[in-house]
């Protein structure tokens, strides 16, 4: 959830290969292949290149939007990937439903260097550590133009100053616009009280006057051309909008936010399980996730990766590696499928208010 996202799905040839993902043919004629489903923009291509230069395994690359893009495919089992990166939510979702295979970690000994609080946070949607290694990290929050908001940016509640209409920016993603209002509130953001979620709805739909627009990639292209003050961001976004454009400036809201992680899965029935477990190994080496970490800036578990950062702004970031301790963090979780429909509902519900 939470990715420098493209419009359509890319499909990425590594070394020549051809064909693509839903091809039984072309999977069938070489194994020496992995099949990649990942968010947009979500990994050094230079290393996609140079996993197949080292291992000779051939990497075919698919892209998507949203979680819940990826999902149905996956469970629908027509496109046969070996490798995913679902959130956290959506991974115990895939979990409950029997759509992962266990991650045999003998293939995997650079497990090691994820850092043990980020194996803790995993617990929430991987109870036993069994289908999934993380692979990035952070939080949401608000990025602002330090040019056109004056005051201190603490609190969710600037999102409702009538002051900024038209310079809003909200997430369009039902999970993070309502996280955003059951925050303010003093809710959980995984609540499924029913008079909690209409109080949101309520908030969200008095909030829709004010917003300029609901976006997902694009808050990160407009905050950087100056074309609004204020948005709701990935702390990912937030670091590469900085290096773009200094005014900008990131916060944790007091009332407290998401703490998110995407991690790598290997779907049921994958065909080329061995070389996921390959593939995920080498995404765990320290040196590639610091190069990993440099192209898309969202933070890494690797803890000896972060210490081959080279910039020490960086690498002592509040923005990238802020002390958790210091805030009201959540974890997104599954709420069912029932509980996740009714919630779209209700987004369908403030989208047409």
């Amino acid at each position: 959830m939470r990715k420098r996202l493209v419009l359509a799905c890319l499909l990425l040839m590594v070394s020549g290969l051809s064909g693509c993902a839903n091809n039984d043919a072309a999977q069938n004629k070489n194994d020496n292949v992995i099949y990649v489903y990942n968010w947009g923009e979500y990994i050094d291509p230079e290393i996609l290149t140079m996993f197949t230069e080292e291992t000779g395994i051939e990497v075919v690359y698919d892209e998507y939007e949203t979680n819940e893009i990826m999902y149905p495919k996956i469970k629908a089992g027509a496109v046969k990937y070996d490798l995913v990166c679902p959130s956290d939510y959506m991974i115990k979702k895939m979990i409950d439903n029997d759509l992962l295979e266990e991650i045999n970690f003998d293939n995997v000994p650079n497990y090691v260097n994820i850092g043990e609080d980020y194996w803790d946070q995993a617990v929430s949607y991987d109870p036993d550590n069994r289908y999934s290694v993380p692979y990035v990290w952070g939080t949401v929050g608000i990025l602002y133009n330090k040019t056109m908001v004056k005051e201190k940016v603490d609190s969710w509640a600037i999102l409702w100053d009538p002051k900024y209409k038209d310079e809003i920016l909200m997430q369009d993603s039902v999970r993070d616009a309502f996280m955003v209002a059951e925050k303010y509130l003093g809710y959980s953001m995984n609540t499924t009280d029913e008079d909690e979620l209409q109080e949101a709805k309520e908030l969200l739909q008095q909030q829709k006057s004010l917003v300029q627009a609901y976006v997902i990639d694009q808050v990160r292209d407009k905050m950087i051309g100056n074309e609004a003050a204020i948005g709701v961001i990935y702390s990912g976004e937030a670091i590469f909008t900085q290096r773009e454009n200094p005014d900008l400036d990131y916060a944790i809201p007091k009332e407290g936010t998401a703490l998110w992680m995407d991690s790598w899965v290997i779907p049921k029935g994958a065909r080329h399980k061995e070389n996921a477990e390959k593939f995920i190994n080498y995404l765990c080496r320290p040196d590639i996730a610091c190069l990993n970490f440099e192209y898309i800036t969202y933070s890494t578990p690797n803890m000896p990766a972060r210490d081959l950062i080279e910039d020490e702004d960086i690498r002592n970031s509040p923005i990238a590696f802020p002390d958790l301790s210091k805030y009201n963090l959540e974890v997104q979780v599954s709420l069912g499928e029932e509980a996740d429909r009714h919630l779209s509902d209700l987004w369908r519900e403030v989208k047409s208010y």
